[in-house]
């Protein structure tokens, strides 16, 4: 039997890091085919829209190299091509990570509320039905971390702690856009520093992984190029975006960065429940209720 992880309750930070590889690890077959099944088929069309792009890129980038784009009518379609599959790969990008954050934490509110069962129907449709909510707030929390940044960097880093757990207070407090905005600041306050370095380190720790998987397909350009055997060829950059290894390998790397990102999504889950829990006692309050109907199951 899969290790139950209770969400509703107090966490430190060692807690919060532990338990979130302890559902992960718990969860990985269940999670992952609820996963899949839901955002596969879109995550399928961001990798071949990504694979599309890097090629015809590949394709404009070697004519200027080798100076083969004099026509100016050739130009003008090879930018559009590739304008063109920017924008369906940008379109695919945001709808799948709408859709990935979305999956993941209506399952975890499917499985703290089921006691370590979830329901594949409630969740893909809840999934669906909030699809809005998500990508209006994505846009907003997105682009006052923006703004925050351009300003003065700092306020950017001080939105990013409470805003990250916008997308939980949406979920489980079934807050609106604007309401699971104001009250993600609610939640963290007089808890902030807590909260920015639970992210911080788990940002770290996914960024590590992350890079780990990036290096085989750093190699292999490196090698493609010329530039391990101190021989560079300028002209090779071109042909190596039309390399099918090359191209491969950057979609293994880009969907374990993927996947992996999925972490900080639960681990910001764990902040919301501690946050919450400390402030309101939800978890609590539900155990003790929960003393009384325990003879009515035996």
């Amino acid at each position: 039997m899969n290790e139950y992880i209770e969400f509703k309750k107090q966490r430190e930070l060692g807690d919060i890091l532990s338990d979130t590889f302890a559902f992960v690890r718990s969860q990985f077959k269940p999670f992952f085919n609820t996963f899949f099944k839901i955002v596969g088929p879109y995550l399928l069309v961001m990798m071949i829209c990504l694979a599309l792009y890097m090629y015809f890129a590949g394709d404009s980038f070697n004519s200027i190299l080798t100076g083969t784009a004099t026509d100016s009518i050739s130009e003008v379609a090879n930018f559009v091509t590739v304008f063109s599959v920017a924008i369906l790969y940008l379109v695919s990008l945001v709808a799948v990570y709408v859709m990935s954050q979305s999956t993941v934490l209506h399952y975890i509110k499917s499985y703290a509320n089921g006691k370590g069962e979830t329901n594949f129907e409630e969740i893909k449709s809840d999934v669906y039905k909030r699809f809005g909510s998500f990508l209006g707030l994505g846009f907003l929390v997105g682009l006052s971390i923006m703004v925050g940044i351009m300003v003065c960097c700092i306020p950017g880093v001080y939105l990013w702690a409470p805003l990250a757990l916008s997308f939980s207070v949406l979920v489980f407090d079934q807050m609106d856009v604007t309401d699971s905005y104001g009250h993600s600041f609610k939640l963290v306050k007089d808890e902030w520093w807590m909260t920015f370095i639970t992210l911080f380190v788990v940002a770290i720790i996914v960024g590590v992984a992350s890079y780990a998987f990036s290096i085989p397909t750093a190699i292999y350009q490196y090698a493609k190029m010329g530039i391990l055997s101190g021989e560079m060829d300028a002209e090779s950059m071109g042909d190596l975006f039309k390399d099918p290894i090359y191209l491969f390998l950057n979609m293994i790397s880009a969907l374990a960065q993927f996947l992996l990102n999925l972490i900080s999504v639960i681990a910001a889950a764990l902040i919301y429940f501690n946050l919450n829990e400390k402030k309101n006692f939800t978890g609590t309050y539900e155990r003790i209720q929960g003393l009384g109907e325990t003879p009515d199951r035996l």
